[in-house]
C-alpha cells in the first residue's frame, strides 16, 4: 500500500496570519478551532495557548492538500529546502497576462516577488515568479 499526503506544515511566526494568506492564494477561507473541534480539542488536552498557535487550510473540494500552521521556535533563517508551485489558471494554460494579474493579486496580500525566471529547461519553456510569502517561505507562480 502506498503512503499518502497528510499535511504540508509551515512553521510561522503567526501561524493564523499565514494561514489566511495562503487560505486566500488558494480561493478558501481558513479554518477556524471553534465549536465541536475546538472542545475535542480541548478535552484530548490542548489549551487555548496551544490552539492560538497552530492554524489550518483546507479546500472543501479536496483538491489541495490541508495545510497546517504551526508556531514557529525561531526565526526563519536560510532557504526552503522544498517549495510549492502555485498554478495561476489552474487547469488551463496560462497567459502571461493572466500570470500578472495573479502575481499582482498575491502580492497585494502579502507575497513579495523575488524575481521573474524565463528561459528554458531542454524543449521546455519556463516562465514564472520566484515569490515568497510574508514570512519569507519561498514558493513559485507558474
Amino acid at each position: 500500500m502506498a503512503s499518502k499526503l497528510g499535511n504540508i506544515v509551515f512553521y510561522a511566526n503567526d501561524p493564523v496570519k499565514l494561514a489566511e494568506f495562503w487560505a486566500a492564494v488558494i480561493g478558501v477561507e481558513p479554518a477556524r478551532f471553534e465549536g465541536d473541534l475546538k472542545e475535542h480539542l480541548l478535552a484530548s488536552g490542548l489549551t487555548e495557548e496551544d490552539l492560538n498557535k497552530r492554524a489550518l487550510v483546507e479546500d472543501p473540494s479536496g483538491e489541495f492538500p490541508r495545510l497546517f500552521f504551526h508556531h514557529a521556535i525561531g526565526p526563519k533563517r536560510s532557504r526552503n529546502r522544498m517549495h510549492l508551485d502555485i498554478q495561476a489558471t489552474p487547469g488551463e494554460s496560462t497567459t502571461p497576462e493572466a500570470l500578472e494579474a495573479e502575481k499582482d493579486r498575491l502580492v497585494a496580500l502579502g507575497a513579495e516577488v523575488v524575481r521573474l525566471i524565463d528561459q528554458s529547461w531542454g524543449p521546455w519553456p519556463e516562465h514564472y515568479y520566484q515569490m515568497r510569502d510574508p514570512e519569507g517561505n519561498e514558493f513559485c507562480l507558474q
